[in-house]
């Protein structure tokens, strides 16, 4: 199975998500710390928004990373001009395919949209930047038409095309459909990356069925913040292209925690506590079947191990717990209790749980044990 390549847009797509700013030092630190996790292409920024992101921009191209950088465009030669004085020499030029953006946001039909773009991207590459393409909605695009725009610009040089479900329009099964379809019918030395959005969350599920179907580049962001619902968690992407594809990623499983927290503290949003592989709960267990489970066998009840992220197992104490989980849970406080006590232990767990409706606090748990041996010591 191929490797996996990933060009995260946590510092573009990721701060349009509403309410996210961040500020300077923290793009710096995000910066730093995607390349630190092996991540290999990062979307930056958007130029044309003003002076003071193009300056971000310059700072961030001035950290001179092994990660490569690219900037956002529109298909206009101002905008052009904005990202190539901020010092990153990639520039992404993006313009809608489909039949009802291009007409509704910009008034054109698809063949004035692609002289657009031709001419945008033919000045680009006089400025003697790196050039690639964004195609804006093409889930709802003419499949006949994204395959004449690629064949079109590959003539003049770009080679690297973002196919963008830019509104959830794809279920994973279309996703492969299309990619295998479109890649059939366009030269082969391009490189085609898949952008998805998660309001169905499908996002995920979509990047990795383009991928599957012969697509390079998946487009990812840290925790899946972006707008709206979001993007597809990168997290999510490469662990699940390693686990359940087998296939290879350049990402560094264990920087992945630290990285999604400092993201998430820097947007000011919760995404969750059960956020897969990140979340506070990713790894937490009550059931006392998986408990017992996961005590014996690791592989009975994961997929991921948690070390894989430097991460670990954690068992809670409630109303779905069993013997095993409160026998383990006393141990890991230096106790032990015998086969009765612990089950007189644990209807005292399920009781709290219930009533709390909360899992049972582990020191509790050791004042119940106490008082549980003081009373059986008085009956007798």
């Amino acid at each position: 199975m191929k490797k996996l390549r990933l060009c995260d847009t946590t510092l573009r797509d990721g701060e349009q998500a509403a309410g996210v700013s961040f500020t300077r030092a923290e793009k710096l630190n995000i910066a730093r710390m995607l390349s630190e996790c092996g991540v290999e292409q990062a979307e930056v920024g958007i130029p044309a928004m003003g002076r003071k992101e193009q300056e971000d921009i310059a700072e961030l191209a001035a950290l001179n990373l092994p990660m490569k950088l690219m900037t956002w465009n529109r298909a206009v030669p101002g905008d052009i001009d904005k990202a190539r004085e901020t010092g990153v020499a990639w520039s992404h030029i993006s313009i809608p395919v489909s039949a009802v953006q291009l007409q509704g946001k910009l008034g054109l039909t698809p063949a004035e949209g692609l002289n657009k773009l031709l001419r945008a991207c033919e000045y680009g590459l006089r400025q003697g930047m790196t050039v690639s393409v964004g195609m804006e909605d093409s889930s709802r695009a003419s499949l006949p038409f994204l395959a004449e725009l690629i064949r079109t610009l590959h003539k003049e040089g770009v080679r690297w095309f973002r196919y963008a479900d830019t509104v959830s329009a794809h279920h994973p099964g279309q996703m492969a459909e299309r990619i295998a379809a479109l890649l059939g019918e366009v030269p082969g030395d391009i490189e085609l990356e898949v952008h998805c959005h998660n309001d169905f969350g499908l996002a995920a599920a979509v990047t990795l069925s383009g991928i599957a179907a012969g697509a390079t580049w998946a487009s990812t962001t840290v925790a899946g913040i972006g707008e709206r619902t979001g993007n597809a968690a990168m997290e999510e992407v490469a662990l699940a292209w390693r686990c359940l594809y087998g296939g290879e990623t350049t990402v560094r499983a264990e920087l992945l925690k630290p990285l999604a927290d400092y993201v998430i503290a820097a947007s000011g949003r919760n995404v969750g506590d059960a956020k897969p592989v990140v979340g506070r709960l990713a790894f937490t267990h009550e059931s006392g079947i998986h408990v017992d489970g996961l005590m014996k066998d690791p592989a009975t009840y994961q997929m991921l191990p948690p070390g894989d992220v430097g991460r670990e197992h954690c068992f809670v104490l409630g109303k779905h717990s069993g013997t095993a989980g409160v026998e383990h849970a006393l141990r890991l406080l230096g106790a032990q209790a015998d086969g009765t006590e612990s089950a007189r232990l644990l209807e005292r767990v399920r009781d709290y749980a219930e009533r709390q409706k909360a899992n049972v606090p582990e020191p509790l748990l050791l004042e119940w044990l106490e008082e549980d041996r003081l009373s059986q010591k008085d009956a007798v």
